[in-house]
């Protein structure tokens, strides 16, 4: 990708970033009859198909109201995860931004994005107060190093903005599939889904066109640190996503097989794996960051897979727990 290709797109970027934004407290109507949360509501109770405990015969066989108490726990934790992900976003972003010179398309186009993302922060955060339940969000050892982290977007930016593909892609591709399968969603769930997945299309696509300008460019030895580091970034943020927290599990009493079964041991769960990393893999192949020992490294953390076609194909191998 030219210099001029690449502005180009930031351009494109930033101002459909002006004509189409959002308002954490204009646009969703947190006052509004229908958007206050029944903690009777069945919509809350888990998609199977979807989200990988919602398919499980174990959660399946639970009391109804148990059932709706783990799915409001669980999107009330996935809405703190992405909040506590976007405010490192927003400080690494600062971070960058700050070296780059005059005149920057980048400049231009992240300081859209933190503003956006700070609205993500403040609509997450709301729909975790309407829930009420109190989620802690990350892992502890993430919380603890989220003081450190941004300050790689300057250091080693490409590394950093992988790392963002980590954190944003599980939850949007999360998101896109329980708006594309659940017929009838509480609707302050839909509405902060619909708003996050419209604005997260251009973060991610920010996030992918820049590894792709710049990984090409990095020096031998750091493009083959990169392409091993590219696997395992991915895994470990995936899996600080996805994966139920101790917290989670204690307060719900959750068993030790059926976290290990879901995480990520049955051909179910590795499928649902393999398709989420689907497009990163392709970035992957795109920017130069997919070679053989890279390769062996995706394939060692179960995820590998075919690459999309193009971003956001809807995936083909998973199919639910019947």
């Amino acid at each position: 990708m030219s210099r001029e290709e690449y502005d180009a797109a930031l351009l494109r970027l930033s101002e459909a970033s002006v004509r189409r934004h959002f308002d954490a407290f204009v646009d969703v109507p947190w006052d509004h009859p229908d958007f206050r949360v029944d903690p009777r509501d069945e919509r809350w109770v888990l998609p199977a198909g979807v989200d990988p405990l919602g398919s499980h015969p174990w959660y399946r066989q639970l009391p109804v109201a148990t059932q709706i108490e783990i799915g409001l726990w669980r999107q009330a934790n996935i809405m703190k995860i992405g909040l506590q992900f976007e405010n490192i976003l927003i400080r690494g972003i600062m971070q960058y931004v700050s070296t780059l010179d005059n005149g920057s398309a980048e400049f231009r186009y992240l300081t859209h994005e933190a503003t956006e993302e700070c609205h993500h922060t403040q609509m997450f955060q709301q729909g975790v107060n309407v829930i009420g339940a109190d989620v802690p969000g990350l892992p502890r050892w993430i919380r603890r190093a989220s003081p450190v982290i941004p300050l790689f977007a300057s250091l080693a930016p490409v590394g950093f903005f992988i790392g963002v593909l980590a954190g944003e892609e599980p939850i949007d591709h999360s998101q896109k599939q329980v708006l594309r399968s659940a017929a009838d969603l509480p609707p302050v769930l839909s509405r902060i889904m619909e708003i996050h997945v419209a604005e997260e299309a251009r973060h991610i696509s920010f996030a992918h066109t820049f590894v792709a300008r710049h990984a090409p460019r990095l020096g031998r030895v750091d493009r083959i640190v990169a392409s091993l580091a590219f696997p395992v970034i991915m895994r470990v943020l995936g899996d600080a996503v996805l994966k139920p927290t101790r917290e989670f599990r204690e307060e719900f009493d959750i068993p030790r097989e059926v976290v290990s079964e879901l995480y990520w041991n049955s051909p179910e769960s590795r499928a649902f794996l393999s398709d989420l990393f689907s497009d990163v893999r392709m970035l992957a192949e795109q920017s130069g960051l997919m070679n053989p020992l890279a390769r062996r490294v995706w394939r060692a953390l179960k995820i590998d897979g075919r690459a999309s076609r193009y971003r956001s194909e809807p995936p083909v191998t998973y199919s639910p727990r019947t």
